[in-house]
């Protein structure tokens, strides 16, 4: 089965030029924890999730050793968490987002989209053919999609 055939097609986004709020309106309005970026040819430009808004709002420094993520908790950051809240809705999602997107093509098969989700950790990956988006599968759009006709 590829992708084509159990993605949705009909993605939540957002621009590259929008905000976190706007970010943030859709995650709570559509009960959502991720959405693509795209630039104005509905090319995939980044990732934003729910993970992004934590580490900004949460007390921490990032740190990149060796193409290893370390977030650090910072003691004694006498900004108050409403305040980075307040400042972090008014961001352009690109300072928040991951650029690197993970993503695979309409064509790619299911055990291929099960393995790069497993491994990668994520929980959704944007679908794209010839560079444009097209769809998005989440874990459990895999998890429905390999056992249905087995259940």
């Amino acid at each position: 089965m590829q992708a084509q055939e159990f993605m949705v097609s009909k993605v939540k986004k957002v621009k590259e030029y929008d905000t976190v709020r706007s970010v943030i309106e859709k995650f709570i309005e559509f009960q959502i924890s991720g959405l693509p970026v795209v630039n104005d040819r509905n090319e995939i430009v980044a990732f934003v999730s729910d993970g992004d808004i934590l580490r900004y709002i949460g007390k921490h420094k990032d740190y990149f050793v060796d193409n290893f993520y370390y977030a650090f908790v910072v003691k004694g950051d006498n900004e108050e968490f409403e305040e980075r809240e307040k400042r972090l809705l008014d961001l352009n999602v690109l300072e928040i987002a991951k650029r690197n997107v993970i993503k695979v093509s309409w064509d790619e098969e299911i055990e291929i989209i099960a393995a790069v989700l497993g491994k990668k950790q994520i929980k959704k990956v944007p679908v794209e053919r010839n560079g444009v988006l097209v769809g998005i599968i989440s874990r459990g759009d895999v998890i429905r999609n390999s056992f249905k006709s087995l259940l």
